[in-house]
């Protein structure tokens, strides 16, 4: 009798071991079914509040896409760009890449007050920043893919972090690959990732170099199309209009699409950061030109790359907390 069930039990745990090893493999410690018994609304909330804050200001998709980019490249994907100053802890959100760029924190903070009363402590904010950008990305006619769940919320943030790990606009391509393989990432991930820019917005402080002094000599871009450098000097001159807004991709600025890599292979990349992955490198030349072809090659690549970026340095189990407010940590 002993021995049969034995047996059975050894059935049993073979049965689950498949999907076991399945789900690590996916996302280490996350899977997307982590809230199914403890908030089964969850992503319906999650994507409730997201359609309506981008049908109210399309730009809103964009934002909260490049939060969940912002807060992974920190510490891992923990919430941490989400904390206010207080304390011993000085906010991410004064970062160079953030000071005054980083936006959406208010549409953060109606899902988390949202997911409190449905089910309170329970859904933390580094998974809310992943289904926002996943629901962005949709909402504007891109790839869906599933989110794993079940990161848990940092205890602190790091300023130094987000101003040395944050790839910047005006960075070489070497540096920029450096820092995406620094958090795991290779150059596809790098061109796939960098697509994103098909929708959103850029200001004119992050690449008034281009137009009138690239190298440090007072000469404009080389790599950039002459006419449409006259275009942008219009409004983004020497000194003066740091705040002034372009669109990353002109041809279609609200929808997810592959004109963004269609615009490099044009010589129109905004950012120094975009137009580099047609004009230094090989491989990610290729890339360029095959996503520029091909959509559907763009869009399965892209929702790899952000499952695989999700995944940076997750904290699970006891690590961290779910936190009550996104913006400070828990008081105990």
């Amino acid at each position: 009798m002993a021995n049969s069930v034995n047996f059975l039990l050894l059935v049993s745990l073979l049965a689950f071991a498949p999907f076991c090893l399945c789900s690590k493999k996916v996302g280490g410690y996350l899977y997307p079914q982590f809230y199914e018994n403890s908030c089964p609304r969850a992503q319906e909330i999650v994507k409730s509040v997201v359609a309506k804050a981008v049908q109210k200001e399309p730009r809103m998709a964009a934002s909260l896409l490049r939060l969940h980019f912002h807060d992974c490249f920190v510490k891992g994907c923990d919430a941490s760009l989400l904390l206010d100053s207080s304390g011993t802890i000085i906010s991410e959100k004064r970062s160079n890449p953030n000071r005054n760029s980083a936006r959406g924190f208010e549409v953060i903070d109606e899902i988390k007050s949202a997911l409190e009363k449905a089910c309170p402590h329970t859904v933390s904010c580094a998974d809310i920043l992943a289904l926002a950008a996943r629901d962005s990305t949709v909402l504007t006619g891109g790839p869906s893919w599933e989110v794993p769940l079940g990161r848990r919320d940092s205890l602190g943030a790091s300023l130094s972090g987000s101003n040395n790990n944050i790839p910047a606009p005006n960075n070489t391509f070497q540096t920029i690959l450096t820092k995406f393989k620094l958090q795991g990432l290779d150059i596809v991930d790098l061109v796939a990732l960098s697509g994103s820019h098909t929708i959103g917005d850029s200001r004119c402080t992050s690449f008034r170099q281009r137009l009138y002094n690239q190298t440090g000599n007072g000469v404009a871009d080389f790599t950039l199309n002459q006419y449409y450098a006259s275009q942008l000097r219009g409004r983004c001159p020497r000194s003066g209009g740091d705040q002034n807004l372009f669109f990353l991709d002109f041809v279609s600025p609200t929808k997810f699409d592959n004109s963004y890599f269609k615009l490099l292979l044009a010589y129109k990349g905004l950012l120094n950061s975009d137009e580099v992955l047609f004009t230094k490198n090989q491989v990610s030349a290729q890339l360029v030109k095959k996503y520029a072809e091909n959509t559907d090659l763009f869009f399965e690549q892209f929702a790899k790359s952000m499952v695989k970026m999700g995944n940076i340095s997750p904290l699970t189990g006891s690590r961290g907390e779910i936190r009550k407010i996104c913006r400070r940590v828990n008081k105990y």
